[in-house]
């Protein structure tokens, strides 16, 4: 004990409180990306759905964001790292698992400018937004780098379950609106002009 607090809490509450908040991030950024593309590709049609899953992607990311700000807070207040402000907002700074922390550096800034830019859609307009916002999947790469790279729960099962049981589905709607984008289509679905023989 250290004045009353627990010693792990009084060494390392601040890195606690980091990496509690980078998880809590990467689930939201997962959730947020999955209802993003789940409602970019529509996969299906449900009359009211589409604006449940709108409010719920909106809520999501910006809940993510508020994370991820406490995320790089809890890493600028550790008195063991002691990164500063150099080491949490410029990436490839910091001396520690350079590459993987700065990669979720750059994560975080697109997170910030994409979960932002929603509320600026008029002014940069719609085409533009959309392109744009399908930067929304390297948000979610980049993060998984870092979570796999820096990240003290790489190991737990529990993290290695939801990586994959979120990338998976992902992955796969990623595909979809890759393919929708390019006007491919099932040969099923293709319509055939009558040829004279």
């Amino acid at each position: 004990m250290i004045g009353g607090i627990p010693h792990t809490l009084a060494t390392h509450g601040w890195w606690i409180v980091s990496r509690s908040a980078g998880i809590v991030a990467f689930v939201l950024v997962t959730i947020s990306v999955f209802l993003g593309l789940t409602m970019a590709g529509k996969p299906y049609r449900q009359p009211g759905l589409t604006r449940s899953l709108k409010a719920l992607h909106e809520q999501t990311a910006l809940a993510a964001l508020v994370a991820l700000a406490v995320h790089g807070l809890g890493i600028l207040l550790d008195p063991w790292l002691k990164p500063g402000i150099v080491g949490v907002t410029v990436p490839f700074a910091i001396g520690l698992h350079r590459f993987w922390i700065g990669f979720g550096i750059i994560a975080g800034y697109l997170a910030v400018l994409l979960g932002l830019s929603f509320y600026f859609r008029r002014q940069i307009g719609p085409r533009r937004w959309r392109a744009a916002h399908r930067a929304t999947i390297a948000v979610y790469l980049l993060g998984l780098v870092h979570a796999l790279g820096a990240g003290s729960d790489t190991s737990s099962p529990l993290f290695l379950l939801w990586v994959v049981g979120s990338g998976i589905p992902i992955a796969m709607l990623f595909a979809y609106r890759v393919m929708s984008t390019r006007g491919f289509r099932h040969p099923r679905t293709i319509k055939y002009s009558n040829i004279s023989e």
